[in-house]
């Protein structure tokens, strides 16, 4: 079968490559993979930034975002069967320690990849295999963000910096729990006009000198309950924490090594404000939005910026990264 693997080492290189099909041991299931998403994580695993923590080798298939059908069982499997329509967790709990698929173990970016089957998460028949592979991160992370981390309530102001692949779905997910207003902020005009389309009420540009007196202006004067950093920048966590209100939570989803600067920190102390780092999600986030779904509470048909065939993977990781055409998610499909 093909496979997009990752070749670690001195000089990094991602290959299409031919390997032999899996075949799943006890607990497991081979999938045939149907649609599996692209992220920025995949891109920094490629660059560098992020490596495996895990991973025994030095060569691991990328692909965390996956979706598919249950293709054969493995010895006593009963909990699933053959034809079922499934999305995976982004990981398996290991003996205390969380093994992220297509980090530390293979992948889907893949024709066929084997799964734990208490990974397997059911799909309704009229969601599209396309949308439903990114729920597990580029959705999920948001969600979980937005509903466990800062604990977003009803008629709560919010402020959403970078609305890429995270921040599109978190404008969404804020808009569904009833955030109200929702700022967005990014450098990208195409960028504020998709945020708007989305659901936010306001969408500023960080390069403004007005932005801090526009979001009390549209807070009425409150600032922000929680401002959600999605960008991974350092400059946007200055930003974003002197516009939070009273007790403000600034919450940091987008990842960077770089450090946090708070220039008042007088008054962030003063007037109570936190800082809560987020990463990822838990099971339960990605069985909840599966269910919304379910119901046509969210529909992620907008979010799918490209398919593109798996044997593109290289291309598809150089234009994520090159943002080229502003995308949400672009999407492989074997």
């Amino acid at each position: 079968m093909l496979a997009a693997r990752l070749h670690l080492g001195k000089e990094r290189r991602l290959e299409v490559e031919e390997v032999p099909v899996p075949e799943p041991g006890p607990d497991h299931v081979l999938i045939k993979v149907e649609a599996a998403g692209v992220c920025l994580s995949d891109v920094h695993l490629v660059d560098g930034t992020l490596s495996p923590l895990y991973l025994k080798g030095e060569v691991v298939t990328l692909g965390h975002e996956v979706a598919g059908t249950v293709h054969a069982l493995g010895p006593g499997v009963t909990q699933a069967k053959v034809g079922d329509r499934v999305v995976l967790q982004a990981g398996e709990l290991r003996n205390g320690a969380v093994f992220t698929r297509g980090v530390d173990y293979d992948g889907g970016w893949a024709e066929y990849t084997v799964a734990r089957v208490d990974t397997l998460v059911p799909l309704p028949d009229d969601l599209p295999f396309e949308q439903a592979c990114f729920i597990p991160d580029a959705v999920s992370t948001p969600w979980a963000a937005i509903t466990a981390t800062a604990q977003v309530r009803p008629a709560e102001p919010v402020g959403v910096w970078g609305v890429g692949g995270l921040g599109a779905h978190g404008v969404q997910l804020l808009r569904l729990v009833g955030a109200a207003p929702i700022i967005a902020v990014d450098p990208l005009p195409a960028a504020r006009q998709r945020a708007l389309e989305f659901g936010a009420d306001f969408a500023f540009d960080p390069a403004d000198e007005e932005l801090r007196k526009k979001i009390y202006a549209a807070t009425n004067g409150a600032g922000l309950a929680a401002a959600f950093d999605f960008a991974g920048v350092a400059a946007v966590r200055e930003q974003a924490a002197v516009c939070l209100g009273q007790g403000g939570r600034l919450v940091l989803v987008g990842l960077t090594d770089k450090p946090i600067t708070l220039t008042y920190g007088t008054m962030f102390s003063f007037f109570g404000q936190q800082l809560r780092g987020h990463y990822g999600s838990e099971p339960e986030h990605v069985n909840q939005l599966v269910q919304l779904q379910r119901l046509h509470r969210i529909d992620f048909a907008r979010s799918v910026s490209a398919v593109l065939p798996l044997s593109d993977a290289p291309k598809a990781v150089h234009a994520l990264e090159a943002k080229e055409g502003n995308p949400i998610r672009l999407v492989l499909k074997p």
